[in-house]
């Protein structure tokens, strides 16, 4: 038995001190008691259980259980992951087995509350819930958050850093930063309605009491408009008032000749910001540059703060998929996750799409996840926009083709293998981007335009005069369309 065993046992050993105290005995014999503990690394304690039905039902059942007295014993930021078998065999060594994390999924169900306005004496009056709950006793109010979209999935890089720190700002003190509204804008699949859901989310853990709505402005508009049909449009903007947080999704769809729902949506919004109530906002474009909104409504969106999410860079698209793998329980070889991560550029949810092409492909016909596999699915099933090659990825091309790192090549160095190596990342650079010659420059040793023209043109010239020089970029040139 190894140490991280041995302090596995320890800490699961304490954890089994508590939990009968709080399941009841049966309970306990019937779903705590067969947990083996694995191992304790990195303040994640992996636990063995029967079967992946096991850990579904302590998910579903106990998660709050498990996760008490394992941050009793770890410390808030003490983890869980299960191991079960999928492949049972009479020798245990030869036994095949799955690991993956417990997902901690907290509570997003708001508490019981009043309706809005009074409806007790008014027998016939429909209760003001666009969402279309019967009843007029206390009622649940459903958040709509997506309880997946946490925080802790939620991979921090460069091009997010400052929005999720907003956004965790915000859900610690929720209407009472400067942060109100919060605007988060970014083109497609990178990330606006996870961080949306996850600031609704942790909200709900540092405050449970407080009703918070995710809702998309489609919906939104929807509500609208079968509340002029049921003519009780002041009871669905009482309804929207009387919430702690409003999420409101893509808020572009409510753009146009939609003008009607911009005035109660404005209503809304001066009451709820009046209250200090907090509300957050995602959309395709800027406020600056979003139209078709009713300027008096454009300006409160700006009184906040206004963000952007960036394409994420390659560090963070490497962590996007080890994160999406480990939540699915799935190992990837090295080189699959290197060839995902500079192949497709675009956003994180061509990413996470690749990633599931490739898992359904191998468990459904039976294929080894190979680097043939991964690159016949990004070709067959991620949209060729998302294909475009980057810079960082020829860089990795042609170090790999002259065994050279990629620091090596942006080194301040006139080693002539080193420069050929950076003329050829240049070369490649102009021919296969859009990005500008000064960009260009930038990535390979901080050179200026001017370097990168001499580049292109010395490449090209050793290309009509230099055979050797002439296979040599051609087979370069093929590895970057693989």
């Amino acid at each position: 038995m190894n140490n991280t065993s041995v302090e596995a046992g320890k800490v699961w050993s304490e954890c089994l001190k508590m939990i009968p105290g709080i399941v009841g005995v049966q309970a306990f014999d019937s779903w705590f008691a067969p947990l083996i503990p694995y191992s304790l690394e990195n303040n994640v304690l992996t636990l063995v259980t029967p079967s992946a039905f096991h850990n579904e039902f302590l998910e579903q059942h106990y998660v709050d259980v498990l996760k008490t007295v394992i941050h009793k014993q770890l410390g808030p930021m003490g983890k869980l992951k299960y191991r079960y078998p999928v492949e049972v065999n009479p020798d245990p060594k030869m036994s095949k087995f799955m690991t993956e994390p417990s997902l901690y999924r907290p509570a997003v169900t708001n508490p019981s509350t009043l309706p809005p306005v009074d409806v007790f004496n008014k027998p016939n009056h429909e209760i003001p819930d666009p969402f279309v709950l019967p009843g007029i006793q206390r009622r649940k109010i459903p958040s709509n958050l997506i309880d997946s979209m946490t925080f802790d999935n939620y991979v921090e890089g460069d091009c997010n850093r400052m929005a999720r720190a907003a956004g965790w700002a915000i859900s610690k003190e929720p209407g009472t930063t400067s942060f109100n509204p919060l605007f988060v804008y970014s083109d497609v699949g990178l990330g606006k309605t996870h961080l949306a859901n996850a600031i609704g989310i942790q909200t709900k853990i540092n405050f449970p009491e407080k009703i918070v709505v995710y809702v998309t402005a489609d919906t939104f508009c929807q509500q609208y408009v079968q509340a002029m049909k049921n003519n009780n449009i002041q009871d669905f903007i009482y309804f929207y008032q009387s919430l702690d947080m409003l999420i409101m999704d893509d808020i572009q769809f409510m753009s146009g000749g939609k003008v009607k729902t911009q005035d109660t949506f404005f209503q809304i919004f001066n009451a709820l910001h009046r209250d200090n109530k907090q509300i957050v906002i995602t959309s395709d474009k800027s406020p600056v540059d979003i139209s078709g909104f009713e300027p008096r409504l454009l300006s409160r969106f700006k009184w906040g703060l206004t963000i952007d999410l960036q394409i994420p860079d390659l560090e963070t698209r490497h962590a996007i998929i080890r994160k999406k793998l480990e939540n699915d329980g799935i190992e990837f070889p090295d080189e699959i996750v290197d060839y995902l991560a500079y192949r497709i550029t675009s956003n994180t949810r061509e990413l996470e799409g690749a990633i599931i092409a490739i898992l359904a492909q191998a468990s459904l016909n039976h294929r080894e996840i190979t680097m043939d596999l991964a690159k016949e699915m990004v070709d067959k099933y991620v949209k060729s926009s998302a294909k475009e090659i980057s810079i960082e990825y020829i860089q990795k091309i042609i170090g790999d083709y002259y065994n050279i790192s990629v620091e090596t090549i942006n080194a301040k160095t006139r080693k002539s293998e080193i420069v050929l190596a950076r003329q050829l990342c240049m070369y490649f650079a102009k021919k296969y981007t859009k990005l500008p010659l000064s960009t260009i420059g930038a990535y390979c040793g901080n050179k200026d335009h001017a370097t990168v023209l001499h580049a292109c043109k010395t490449i090209a010239n050793l290309y009509d005069t230099d055979k050797k020089m002439r296979a040599s970029i051609d087979d370069i040139d093929k590895k970057m369309k693989l």
